[in-house]
Protein backbone atom coordinates (compact mmCIF):
# COMPACT_ATOMS: atom_id res chain seq x y z
CA UNK A 1 0.00 0.00 0.00
CA UNK A 2 2.91 2.26 0.48
CA UNK A 3 4.33 1.79 -2.03
CA UNK A 4 1.75 2.49 -4.35
CA UNK A 5 1.03 5.71 -2.86
CA UNK A 6 4.06 6.94 -2.79
CA UNK A 7 4.41 5.68 -6.78
CA UNK A 8 7.10 3.19 -6.44
CA UNK A 9 7.73 -0.81 -6.17
CA UNK A 10 8.07 -2.31 -3.41
CA UNK A 11 11.40 -3.43 -3.00
CA UNK A 12 12.15 0.57 -3.68
CA UNK A 13 10.70 1.49 -0.67
CA UNK A 14 13.74 -1.15 0.99
CA UNK A 15 16.10 1.43 -0.50
CA UNK A 16 14.90 4.49 1.94
CA UNK A 17 14.15 1.64 4.63
CA UNK A 18 15.81 -1.19 5.73
CA UNK A 19 12.53 -3.43 7.94
CA UNK A 20 9.21 -2.87 8.07
CA UNK A 21 10.04 -1.52 11.60
CA UNK A 22 11.97 1.17 10.28
CA UNK A 23 9.22 2.24 8.59
CA UNK A 24 6.78 2.05 11.52
CA UNK A 25 9.33 4.28 12.94
CA UNK A 26 9.70 6.72 10.71
CA UNK A 27 5.77 7.15 10.90
CA UNK A 28 5.54 7.07 14.50
CA UNK A 29 8.21 10.07 14.61
CA UNK A 30 6.46 12.07 11.84
CA UNK A 31 3.15 11.87 13.20
CA UNK A 32 4.53 13.14 16.68
CA UNK A 33 6.73 15.77 15.16
CA UNK A 34 3.70 17.19 13.46
CA UNK A 35 1.29 16.49 16.74
CA UNK A 36 4.09 18.26 18.83
CA UNK A 37 4.65 21.00 16.92
CA UNK A 38 1.10 21.86 16.41
CA UNK A 39 0.73 21.24 20.61
CA UNK A 40 3.76 23.70 21.63
CA UNK A 41 2.58 26.16 18.79
CA UNK A 42 -0.56 26.44 20.95
CA UNK A 43 1.16 25.95 24.29
CA UNK A 44 3.27 28.86 24.07
CA UNK A 45 0.73 30.90 23.25
CA UNK A 46 -0.98 30.86 26.70
CA UNK A 47 -0.32 32.42 29.65
CA UNK A 48 -1.23 30.40 32.69
CA UNK A 49 -1.08 26.94 33.28
CA UNK A 50 -5.17 26.01 32.76
CA UNK A 51 -5.19 27.99 29.39
CA UNK A 52 -1.84 26.10 27.95
CA UNK A 53 -3.42 22.68 28.84
CA UNK A 54 -6.78 23.87 27.27
CA UNK A 55 -4.72 25.22 24.18
CA UNK A 56 -3.12 21.90 23.93
CA UNK A 57 -6.71 19.79 24.23
CA UNK A 58 -8.25 22.26 21.51
CA UNK A 59 -5.13 21.20 19.28
CA UNK A 60 -6.20 17.75 20.08
CA UNK A 61 -10.07 17.90 19.83
CA UNK A 62 -9.52 19.10 16.35
CA UNK A 63 -7.40 16.86 15.34
CA UNK A 64 -9.29 14.22 16.12
CA UNK A 65 -11.64 15.65 14.78
CA UNK A 66 -10.21 16.34 11.59
CA UNK A 67 -8.57 12.70 11.64
CA UNK A 68 -9.40 10.24 14.49
CA UNK A 69 -6.53 7.83 13.27
CA UNK A 70 -3.63 9.74 14.34
CA UNK A 71 -4.83 9.56 17.99
CA UNK A 72 -5.89 5.85 17.07
CA UNK A 73 -2.01 5.18 16.30
CA UNK A 74 -0.48 6.70 18.62
CA UNK A 75 -2.40 5.23 21.66
CA UNK A 76 -1.65 1.49 19.62
CA UNK A 77 2.07 2.57 19.87
CA UNK A 78 1.88 2.79 23.63
CA UNK A 79 0.23 -0.47 23.57
CA UNK A 80 2.28 -1.92 20.94
CA UNK A 81 5.14 -1.34 23.09
CA UNK A 82 3.64 -3.00 25.75
CA UNK A 83 3.26 -6.05 24.24
CA UNK A 84 5.95 -6.68 21.75
CA UNK A 85 9.40 -6.67 23.77
CA UNK A 86 11.50 -6.20 20.09
CA UNK A 87 9.35 -2.98 19.35
CA UNK A 88 9.85 -1.65 22.87
CA UNK A 89 13.65 -2.26 22.44
CA UNK A 90 13.46 -0.65 19.69
CA UNK A 91 11.13 2.42 20.51
CA UNK A 92 11.51 2.82 24.32
CA UNK A 93 9.11 1.58 26.68
CA UNK A 94 7.51 5.22 26.83
CA UNK A 95 6.93 8.07 24.75
CA UNK A 96 9.54 10.62 26.44
CA UNK A 97 8.24 13.04 23.93
CA UNK A 98 4.87 13.68 25.32
CA UNK A 99 5.45 13.06 29.09
CA UNK A 100 7.99 15.45 28.84
CA UNK A 101 5.57 17.98 26.63
CA UNK A 102 3.19 17.67 29.74
CA UNK A 103 5.51 17.94 32.41
CA UNK A 104 7.35 20.85 31.32
CA UNK A 105 3.34 22.60 31.24
CA UNK A 106 3.24 21.36 34.92
CA UNK A 107 7.01 23.09 35.70
CA UNK A 108 5.18 26.20 34.31
CA UNK A 109 2.40 25.93 36.77
CA UNK A 110 4.77 25.48 39.60
CA UNK A 111 6.81 28.68 38.13
CA UNK A 112 4.22 30.80 38.06
CA UNK A 113 2.97 29.35 41.76
CA UNK A 114 -0.55 27.91 39.79
CA UNK A 115 0.53 24.78 40.88
CA UNK A 116 2.11 23.14 44.64
CA UNK A 117 5.24 21.72 44.02
CA UNK A 118 4.28 18.87 45.93
CA UNK A 119 1.52 18.02 43.75
CA UNK A 120 4.13 18.12 40.64
CA UNK A 121 4.49 14.07 40.69
CA UNK A 122 0.82 13.30 41.23
CA UNK A 123 -0.21 15.91 38.88
CA UNK A 124 1.88 14.65 35.86
CA UNK A 125 0.29 11.29 36.62
CA UNK A 126 -3.30 12.15 36.57
CA UNK A 127 -2.63 14.43 33.02
CA UNK A 128 -0.74 11.19 31.76
CA UNK A 129 -4.00 8.91 32.75
CA UNK A 130 -6.36 11.61 31.08
CA UNK A 131 -4.64 11.53 27.99
CA UNK A 132 -4.65 7.87 27.60
CA UNK A 133 -8.04 7.56 28.45
CA UNK A 134 -8.68 10.24 26.20
CA UNK A 135 -6.88 8.61 23.09
CA UNK A 136 -7.69 5.40 24.13
CA UNK A 137 -11.33 5.31 25.07
CA UNK A 138 -12.96 8.56 23.96
CA UNK A 139 -10.73 9.47 20.11
CA UNK A 140 -14.02 7.78 17.98
CA UNK A 141 -17.11 9.97 19.60
CA UNK A 142 -16.25 13.11 19.45
CA UNK A 143 -19.32 15.17 21.68
CA UNK A 144 -17.63 12.52 24.65
CA UNK A 145 -14.44 13.76 23.76
CA UNK A 146 -15.50 17.38 23.94
CA UNK A 147 -17.19 16.79 26.74
CA UNK A 148 -14.09 14.68 28.64
CA UNK A 149 -11.93 17.63 27.87
CA UNK A 150 -14.03 20.37 29.58
CA UNK A 151 -14.26 18.19 32.40
CA UNK A 152 -11.07 17.83 32.98
CA UNK A 153 -10.39 21.56 32.29
CA UNK A 154 -13.59 21.96 34.98
CA UNK A 155 -11.42 19.80 37.56
CA UNK A 156 -7.97 21.61 36.96
CA UNK A 157 -9.83 25.49 37.04
CA UNK A 158 -11.10 24.51 40.66
CA UNK A 159 -7.55 22.67 41.65
CA UNK A 160 -5.50 25.66 40.67
CA UNK A 161 -8.13 28.02 42.27
CA UNK A 162 -7.44 25.95 45.90
CA UNK A 163 -4.07 26.99 45.27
Amino acid sequence: MLAAEAGITTAAIYHYFDSKLDIYKAVLDEVQEQVYHLFATAEREAATFVTKLRAVYEVAYELNRADATLARFLGSSRIDRLRDPDLAAALGVSDTRGEGFFEAIVDWGIATGEVAEADRDPLVSFIRAFNIGLTDGLSADHREHRQAVDGFLLMLRGYVAKN
